[in-house]
């Protein structure tokens, strides 16, 4: 495998096969929230690579070469796992996805770059389930990166406890620059408080932008000095898998080109409005198939 040096993104987290279950049809599909950021980057143009959890085998092979052709680097370091990782995907007739998983996470903890990248991306399973979680929170406390972005994106079965999950949570946002999360993610860590108010707890803890995806009501966009709500895109829905990941490559895409330090009301709404048009490309589309630069004209 090609050995690359010089990235824009390094993103560390789990990859793995989303077995999609919709009832009436069962197809697998390349999935796992850090490998789905990846392949988004690389359609958008980002020199990006993935440094993950792999096993040399059919399914491991699959993944290496839909990355491949989205223009993602799959780390040499990545194949060190028994068999590559799984997850089962049920399909609500809304279109919403219920997970059960088969996966296990560890990662090299000093993967072989001549340069630090610009930015290091992690965040779900990779941040919570040891012994990986501790090497990925390391490497980072040791990252020269200019900028650290996070999407805790949690599945509560692989998580361990609210109290053990939410120090993991805390603990990844307090070395990082940015903070995406879901809804949902806010409501299981911090049950019974308002999003604008989670957005201020998080931004309390250090990052210097919080976002948080709200489904069909579009999202929020804050830093210190404002919190932006971003209005949904009208589509049809076919499922929402990789919607979530989508949203967060766009908002690293941002992140790469203008940085994250002093953006005003205008650069929090614009970063906000094209992340909330490219999620809404994928969830208009089956399974995790995240748009191009060239699918996204309106991009600001």
């Amino acid at each position: 495998m090609e050995r690359t040096f010089d990235l824009d993104v390094l993103v560390i987290g789990e990859a793995l096969i989303d077995i999609v279950d919709t009832g009436t049809e069962v197809t697998e599909h390349v999935g796992g929230s850090p490998a789905n950021v990846a392949l988004g980057l690389g359609r958008l143009g980002a020199s990006v690579g993935l440094l993950t959890h792999l096993a040399d085998d059919a399914r491991g092979r699959k993944i290496v070469g839909h990355l491949t052709a989205s223009g993602v680097h799959t780390l040499p370091e990545s194949y060190s796992a028994r068999a590559t990782s799984v997850a089962i995907a049920k399909i609500a007739s809304d279109g919403h996805a219920d997970y059960e998983f088969e996966l296990a996470w560890e990662t090299a903890t000093s993967p072989l770059l001549d340069s630090p990248p610009r930015i290091v991306h992690t965040g779900s399973v990779a941040t919570f389930m040891e012994p990986g979680a501790t090497a990925v929170r390391e490497f980072l406390r040791r990252s020269s990166a200019q900028e650290i972005t996070f999407d805790p994106n949690i599945r509560p079965a692989l998580v361990g406890s609210h109290a053990d999950a939410l120090a993991a949570f805390e603990a990844f946002a307090r070395i990082a620059t940015v903070v995406k999360m879901s809804d949902e993610d806010a409501a299981w860590l911090y049950p019974a408080t308002p999003p604008d108010e989670v957005l201020r707890s998080v931004l309390h803890l250090g990052p210097r932008l919080v976002a948080i995806t709200l489904g069909a009501e579009g999202a929020l966009v804050a830093n210190a000095e404002n919190i932006v709500r971003i209005p949904a895109v009208k589509v049809d829905a076919v499922d929402t898998i990789g919607a979530g990941d989508t949203f967060m490559a766009s908002l690293i895409l941002d992140i790469l080109t203008f940085g994250s330090q002093g953006l005003n009301h205008d650069s929090l709404e614009r970063f906000g409005l094209n992340a909330v048009q490219s999620a809404a490309m994928t969830v208009s589309r089956k399974g995790a198939d995240l748009p191009r630069l060239d699918d996204l004209p309106d991009r600001q």
